[in-house]
């Protein structure tokens, strides 16, 4: 199962896209504190919409909580300091993805010692950074598609046209 890690999330309307994008993709959660809101405020439920409660999520009190408790994780960290694409890493089927809070990204303190595994998104321009949400479904579908989206559904279903 990939997971998906969030630094000190602010927005309680991106992280709950983001839950439903989990959902969506039998994707983990991973919520390091602290966060800019409380789990059970409603931005949070109307951006995850009734889907909230499938959601696998886990939160930890600090990065170093995060670090102890899943030992000998793989983690990609999303940055716009990275050298390279997220397109040119192979991600294994259990890794971790980390995002960082949206006005700072991940501290560069913890970015420096991972530099093997940071990953952008291209942009053009002076764009500082695209919305949390977007970047997390860019980077997650790249990791689904490398594994041929196992156990997704390939297929659309239409409910009274047949095309």
């Amino acid at each position: 199962m990939l997971n998906i890690v969030l630094l000190e999330p602010e927005i309680p309307a991106n992280t709950g896209n983001i839950g439903r994008t989990c959902v969506a993709t039998n994707t983990r959660l991973h919520l390091i504190e602290p966060l800019g809101f409380k789990l059970n405020e409603k931005a949070l439920k109307r951006a995850g919409m009734d889907y909230w409660s499938q959601l696998d999520v886990r939160t930890y009190v600090d990065y170093q909580d995060f670090l102890d408790k899943n030992p000998g994780a793989v983690i990609y960290m999303a940055t716009t300091k990275a050298e390279k694409c997220y397109t040119d890493v192979s991600y294994e089927e259990d890794c971790y993805i980390m995002f960082g809070k949206e006005s700072a990204g991940i501290p560069e303190e913890i970015l420096v010692k991972n530099k093997e595994r940071c990953v952008r998104i291209p942009m053009v321009g002076e764009i500082r950074s695209l919305n949390l949400g977007n970047s997390v479904a860019i980077v997650l579908y790249e990791a689904l598609r490398q594994h041929q989206f196992s156990h997704m559904n390939l297929e659309g279903h239409l409910h009274e046209l047949n095309w």
